[in-house]
């Protein structure tokens, strides 16, 4: 008997660790927390969105714009350490969503952050707006939902 809970417990360890967000199911934003190195959640996040067929057609630097123009604004409080933002399409998706109401093009493109904290390198987070839309969208609201948690998780389990 001591084998077979030894080995249940073994097994147990050895499963994967799903990744939850650490913002409420009904928060305008999802946030998901990270142990990895930035680098490694980025280039991760780059193969997932990729590997779902879809191109990123822009990276915005955030962190690095904050800092370049901290002097010039005066907001010179670091917010980070490292961040930028990622915009992609879904073709598929934008077309169910414009199907829906042709004013939800305003969703696209859709984008995934990822930060670091000022002071924290040792946690990155991933963010994205939940999406919601007009018209007879839940279905695709859902989808997008789906699609959107499909590609953070891989980039960060």
């Amino acid at each position: 008997m001591p084998k077979l809970i030894l080995s249940l417990l073994l097994f147990t360890l050895c499963l994967p660790v799903w990744a939850q967000p650490v913002t409420p199911d009904d928060s305008p934003i999802r946030v998901y927390q990270s142990d990895m190195e930035y680098d490694e959640v980025k280039s991760n996040l780059e193969m997932a969105i990729t590997g779902q067929g879809m191109r990123i057609t822009n990276t915005l630097h955030i962190s690095e714009m904050l800092e370049r123009t901290a002097a010039d604004t005066g907001l010179e409080k670091k917010l980070y350490e490292n961040a930028e933002s990622l915009e992609f399409c879904s073709i598929l998706m934008s077309y169910k969503m414009s199907a829906a109401n042709p004013a939800n093009m305003a969703t696209c493109p859709l984008t995934i952050s990822i930060y670091q904290k000022a002071g924290d390198t040792k946690n990155t987070y991933v963010a994205f707006r939940r999406p919601a839309m007009l018209g007879d969208a839940s279905d695709v609201e859902q989808a997008l939902l789906e699609m959107l948690d499909e590609i953070v998780e891989e980039a960060i389990e």
